[in-house]
Parts: structure tokens; sequence; C-alpha cells
């Protein structure tokens, strides 16, 4: 497995053969099945893996608060939800919902673990969102993904082989 503080840097010096790799998935792939795919792929590769090592993605984006999370969020921090808001948050430039004032995520651990336990929001349980259905819809996300996870890097890679994908030159 990629570590994680290479996988940036790995995935900017095939982002030529990965987009046209994307492409190919989407003239070529059933969308079933390549579904069936990332999520054996994402099960596989995320049963030996510690995310605690890691936290790119805590590391790397702020963390996303739906408004409907504030009061559960707060309670668990035992804290106001205006209190939360204050110490915590700022409003999402086009949404009603909010994020993290700072990067890394404000609920970021130093042993990488998320302040918030198991009320973390669902987008960062789902991350990197390569066990969902739909993907070939989405590959263009994915790209962005495999930048951040080392992963979601692995299961672009594995998918590459799968398919017999090369590329010239």
């Amino acid at each position: 497995m990629i570590q994680p503080d290479k996988v940036r840097a790995e995935a900017k010096k095939k982002e030529k053969e990965n987009f046209k790799f994307r492409t190919f998935l989407k003239c070529h792939a059933d969308e079933k099945k390549l579904d069936r795919q990332f999520l054996r792929l994402h099960k596989e590769l995320f049963a030996d893996y510690d995310c605690s090592k890691c936290r790119n993605c805590c590391k790397m984006y702020k963390g996303s608060i739906p408004k409907e999370d504030i009061d559960r969020d707060a309670k668990y921090l035992g804290i106001t939800s205006e209190q939360f808001i204050d110490t915590y948050l700022e409003k999402e430039e086009y949404s009603m919902d909010y994020q993290t004032k700072h990067k890394p995520c404000d609920f970021l651990q130093e042993n990488g673990n998320c302040k918030l336990g198991d009320c973390k929001p669902d987008s960062c349980k789902k991350y990197p969102y390569t066990d969902q259905p739909e993907r070939l819809s989405s590959l263009l996300s994915v790209l962005d993904v495999i930048e951040i996870c080392p992963v979601a890097f692995e299961i672009f890679e594995k998918l590459k082989k799968e398919y017999g994908f090369r590329t010239r030159g």
C-alpha cells in the first residue's frame, strides 16, 4: 500500500493516465459490474487498513457538518449548540450546512481519532465513497479522492489491472 504522505505526488504523476482510464471506464464499463468491483476492492483493501495512521482526508479537507447534526454533536462534546458553532464551525458557502473552520479538520485528534466519535458526519464515515453505488457517474470525484486516500489510489490501480488498461507513452 502506498504511504499516506506519498499518495498525492504519485497520483499527480499518474494524472493523465488516470483521466484516460476514467474515460475508458465511461465508454466501456458496465455500471453494475463496476460498482461490484469497487465494493469488492474496498472491502478487501480496507479490511487490513488502519485509517487512524493516515487521516489524509481529515488533514486535507474541512469537515462538513449538516445543520441537523449540530445539537447532537454539541451534546456529545458537552457544550451548547451555540458554543459548538462559535468554536468549530463556519457556514458553508453554498448550503445551509456548516464546515469546520480549519484544515486539518478541527475534530482530528493527535492520535488520529475524531473528537466526535460515533457522531462524526456521514460524509466522513463514508469517505472515500468507494463502496457506494453509481461509481461510473462519479468517476471525476474518484480522481480527486485518489489524491488523498491511499486505499482509493490502490483500488484505481487494481481496476486498471483488472481491465487490462495500458497507456501508450
